[in-house]
């Protein structure tokens, strides 16, 4: 009997997961397939049962319901209620249980396409949200010497900040998306990652960029929006020399996390770059 999988969020139409997965079972021969299911906000909590009376063997979660769905959830790994975020769910007899596999896959991601070691290294995060939580958790767990996230809600930036601070011993700062402090950290940064959704297609002539900023081109720019393949953001990064990471790396690897906590198999991550590429073409 064939098992769906899918992703929840609101809204969809930018994404590029359904065509990746597929892909993956195709090449294994498994029969699985992947179905978006747009699901507003409001009726988050309504959906779960539905999900789970589906048998659905699993679902992503996406913008905006990677904190709010934890909650409902019957139970999230250790991972997950750290960085108090989850982005894949599993069925497991009727339960469903939370995972991140966002915060893995940056990682993966930094170290396998941009040759970057975030260990000891100067980091600005922009945004506080859920993927901004993943990020910036798991930079100080992997002994990051400093993060500034910004938000435009500010508190929310502080209030992020204090929770890494109060995990790891990187020493974490949240700032005001426009205020001086932040541009002064983006321009000695080491890495500047944009967890935004600013840029993504179709408001791709936006920038999550304060107004006046100049990029050091020793920075590594890695924006987690992946459509269009090349922002604003990386466009701007790219003219002042730095080198740029789009998130489609993300993506494609956390993905692969979330493939193999879908089906007990390895990942065929070579496919999935194949198939996500050509689905933003």
């Amino acid at each position: 009997m064939r098992k769906i999988v899918g992703l929840i969020g609101y809204p969809l139409g930018h994404s590029v997961s359904p065509a990746m997965h597929n892909a993956a079972f195709k090449e294994l021969g498994l029969d699985y397939e992947y179905i978006p299911f747009e699901v507003e906000p409001a009726d988050l909590k309504e959906a779960l049962p539905g999900l789970r009376a589906l048998h659905i063997a699993g679902f992503n979660v996406t913008i905006p319901h990677k904190e709010a769905i934890v909650p409902l959830l019957d139970d999230v790994t250790k991972l997950a209620a750290t960085i108090g975020a989850v982005n894949t769910v599993v069925n497991q007899d009727s339960k469903l249980i939370g995972y991140n596999t966002d915060g893995p896959g940056f990682i993966e991601s930094l170290k396998e396409d941009a040759n970057f070691e975030p260990a000891g290294k100067r980091v600005v995060v922009l945004g506080a949200g859920g993927v901004s939580r993943a990020v910036s958790v798991m930079l100080a767990e992997v002994e990051a010497a400093s993060i500034v996230i910004a938000d435009i809600v500010e508190e929310k930036a502080k209030g992020l900040a204090e929770y890494v601070n109060d995990l790891s011993k990187t020493k974490c700062l949240g700032a005001n998306i426009s205020g001086q402090t932040l541009k002064n950290e983006i321009e000695r940064a080491d890495l500047l990652v944009n967890a935004t959704p600013i840029g993504m297609s179709p408001k791709i002539n936006d920038s999550p960029l304060p107004s006046g900023v100049k990029l050091n081109k020793k920075t590594l720019v890695y924006d987690l929006v992946y459509n269009p393949a090349e922002t604003k953001l990386l466009k701007t990064a790219k003219k002042a020399g730095c080198r740029v990471v789009s998130g489609l790396g993300l993506l494609v690897r956390q993905g692969a996390i979330a493939f193999t906590v879908f089906t007990g198999e390895e990942a065929p991550i070579e496919t999935m770059w194949s198939a996500a590429r050509k689905a933003l073409r």
